[in-house]
């Protein structure tokens, strides 16, 4: 019987995966074997055991214990796994073409928030702004890490580097943000190919990106969907908000934020102290819940 090898979890398909070993350079592809000691599926983040299979193709044997997981929200109160052993989620937010979608920067702070892992947020394509963005001094503001990266350039990936800190990170963007730069800049190694080898599936091709930052790594998302507040009560989203804890009470202990009278939030959106994107977001959290 061949000795299991340690590896890590890069990207997860239906039923085979990426993997990348211990101590060896590139990602491998990996079945998923689910009559083994895997009992669950693995995702994204996962420590594995693996042995050869063929081609240097391996087998997933067993997942390691996790010691953190990362789960979608659902309005259903069902959990969805998404990735393992995180404890740092940098999102990527474009400052020109896609233009800022501050709805999304702010779910993945809240989700951040929800799940209690730090967050980096990094902005890309300062340069091709029309005009210079306040959305960096913004969030500077309210407490988060921000970094500007030159994603065509390479500016700013000595500092993104040095804030991983050997970090097991998390990457979530839009498409057309930058992320594959940041890979390439990085050093980071990827594989792009079909996951549906050991399937009846359709055909999927999956993309996997993956840089090694001993003991830690940065590792691509699922994508910025699968990252879902669910359902969420007022009492529970304020709290993500920097921004409202520091405005004061309110004349009613349970006000929502939205139609009550005297509310110190809507009286600093009215103020200009609490910038009116944020506020839009979380009014819009709350509804789709």
């Amino acid at each position: 019987m061949s000795e299991s090898l340690a590896a890590l979890v890069v990207s997860v398909g239906r039923n085979s995966a990426w993997v990348a070993l211990e101590g060896e350079p590139g990602i491998r592809l990996a079945q998923i074997r689910r009559s083994s000691g895997a009992r669950s599926m693995p995702v994204p983040g996962d420590r594995v055991l693996v042995s050869p299979l063929e081609d240097a193709i391996v087998v997933i044997d067993a997942i390691e214990p996790r010691e953190r997981l990362l789960a979608r929200r659902t309005v259903a109160g069902r959990e969805k796994a998404l990735a393992a052993n995180v404890e740092l989620l940098v999102t990527v937010t474009s400052l020109a073409a896609p233009p800022p979608r501050t709805i999304v920067l702010d779910q993945l702070l809240v989700y951040a928030h929800f799940e209690e892992i730090a967050a980096l947020v990094v902005f890309t394509k300062a340069d091709l702004a029309e005009s210079p963005s306040a959305l960096p001094a913004l969030y500077s503001s309210l407490g988060y890490r921000c970094l500007s990266i030159d994603a065509k350039h390479g500016g700013g990936i000595d500092a993104f580097r040095s804030a991983l800190e050997g970090s097991r990170s998390l990457l979530v963007g839009v498409s057309g943000v930058g992320k594959s730069s940041i890979f390439r800049w990085m050093g980071g190694e990827n594989e792009i190919g079909d996951l549906s080898r050991f399937g009846l599936g359709r055909q999927t091709t999956t993309a996997a990106r993956l840089v090694r930052l001993d003991p830690g790594f940065l590792i691509d998302s699922p994508g910025v969907a699968d990252f879902g507040l669910g359902k969420v009560t007022p009492s529970e989203l304020a709290p993500a908000f920097p921004e409202f804890v520091a405005a004061g009470r309110c004349r009613f202990a349970d006000c929502s934020h939205r139609t009550e009278p005297d509310c110190a939030i809507r009286s600093g959106v009215a103020r200009g102290e609490i910038a009116a994107s944020r506020y839009e977001s979380y009014t819009r959290f709350l509804s789709e819940g």
